[in-house]
């Protein structure tokens, strides 16, 4: 890392994955706003649809998600009754849509439910919204309680795509963060998740986790490839113990330092890449025939709550407790607590806690940000054409970029802002240019690299 950058690297940054970001919302103590963002879904708008399963059967130090451990299924089993009642609660209220398109688990740990319950979830999603002919359905699995009468049901209830959380091989790490879980067993999930037809396979990576190494991460790195996964994602661990308070069990002391953790990540950038993977955007990376690889190629790449993706809709639902929606005009949250969900659930009211409005300069702005944060460039004179805005709307992150340019984070020629390969990894830095929000919420965010 170039000496110069270590300021810029330590400030605190949002991921970029909305914007505004989850930082800006407010309470909402009232559904007008609620609704008058859902009066623009059209009998033509596609859903995507998201389901948070707040329960780990182990607590990873780590996590910064909203779980807990339910200490036996009765906690579980209560809450997928107050998830089958909120289903119903959205249905009732949304207007006429087209179907779904898209369906993610994840947590949490979505294989915390049995499966007679996840089977009955399925279905239910799909009765209530609708199931397009080209529905992706993905879930997010942890390998270490992941059984294989789960992985078949999956199957049966038509999943395309799971999503394993590896993180890192090395035994000292699982042992620093409390995740134990050997080669041997991903890579049996692996099979048996094959085997049932389930095929498209993406696994999770961290680099920056306690007593991790640079050979940790390219051994991590090179296993993911060599079992063909077909997205990787390598994700920095963001050290936020304000926030999750079970991360105090981490030691500073054990963190890697932030020119180690930049090698970390430059490490598993040069085995993937060089094992014939596509980078793409911050952390993702997709083998060239995969439909992400493909929607960057397309210009059609999208960076959501769910992190790169190639899924159309513009329009989420998000269930459970914690869980984010979006909607034309603004992105809005159920609450953590689930005595505050469940009650409002069970009210027949929108389990809506907190969210933000976008005005028509949020818009533009999030466009200019998801763009130049999935392809690494962005011309602000064709943001300002599609969203319909004058270019001298975000003029001033053109001069907020140029001051960048000495440091070698980005070049701007004319409307056009770049990021060089070699800077991939301070790309919030430049999207943050775009951000006028950002000094009201710098201290909720962790570093940006």
């Amino acid at each position: 890392m170039r000496q110069d950058w270590i300021s810029l690297a330590t400030a605190r940054l949002p991921r970029y994955t909305s914007y505004p970001t989850a930082a800006d919302f407010s309470d909402m103590p009232d559904g007008h706003a609620v609704r008058s963002a859902m009066d623009r879904i059209t009998p033509e708008t596609s859903l995507g649809v998201y389901v948070h399963v707040p329960f780990c059967e182990k607590l990873c130090w780590y996590c910064g998600c909203a779980t807990t451990v339910p200490n036996g299924y009765r906690r579980v089993s209560s809450f997928v009754d107050v998830l089958m009642k909120e289903i119903d609660v959205w249905r009732n209220h949304l207007p006429a849509h087209a179907d779904m398109r898209h369906l993610h688990f994840g947590g949490g740990s979505p294989n915390s439910l049995n499966c007679g319950d996840f089977r009955e979830i399925i279905n239910h999603i799909k009765l209530a919204f609708g199931v397009d002919e080209d529905i992706e359905i993905d879930i997010e699995l942890d390998p270490r309680t992941t059984t294989d009468a789960f992985i078949e049901t999956l199957a049966s209830c038509g999943v395309t795509r799971a999503s394993l959380g590896v993180q890192t091989l090395s035994d000292p790490v699982q042992k620093a963060i409390n995740r134990i879980q050997p080669r041997h067993m991903v890579t049996a999930k692996l099979a048996h998740l094959r085997q049932n037809g389930i095929r498209r396979i993406n696994m999770d990576l961290m680099y920056g986790l306690p007593l991790q190494t640079r050979e940790d991460v390219k051994e991590a790195a090179q296993y993911a490839a060599d079992v063909g996964a077909d997205r990787i994602s390598l994700f920095g661990y963001a050290h936020v113990p304000w926030f999750a308070k079970h991360q105090r069990a981490i030691r500073d002391e054990d963190l890697p330092g932030l020119e180690e953790r930049f090698e970390q990540a430059r490490v598993g950038h040069e085995v993937l890449t060089g094992e014939g993977y596509v980078a793409i955007g911050l952390d993702h990376y997709a083998r060239p025939e995969d439909s992400l690889a493909q929607s960057l190629r397309d210009g059609t790449i999208r960076r959501t709550f769910q992190g790169y993706t190639d899924n159309p809709c513009k329009t989420l639902i998000g269930l459970g407790p914690s869980a984010i929606s979006e909607m034309p005009g603004g992105f809005f949250q159920t609450s953590k607590a689930q005595p505050i969900w469940r009650a409002q659930v069970e009210g027949g009211v929108l389990p809506i806690s907190r969210g933000v409005l976008q005005s028509a300069d949020d818009k533009v702005r999030a466009r200019a940000i998801e763009t130049v944060m999935s392809t690494m460039r962005v011309d602000i004179a064709d943001v300002a054409r599609e969203m319909r805005a004058p270019v001298r709307a975000l003029e001033p992150a053109l001069d907020a970029a140029r001051k960048l340019e000495p440091l070698g984070l980005c070049t701007v020629s004319g409307t056009i802002v770049e990021v060089p390969e070699e800077a991939r990894m301070m790309l919030r830095t430049v999207a943050s240019c775009f951000d006028w929000r950002l000094a009201s919420s710098e201290g909720r965010h962790a570093v940006a690299v």
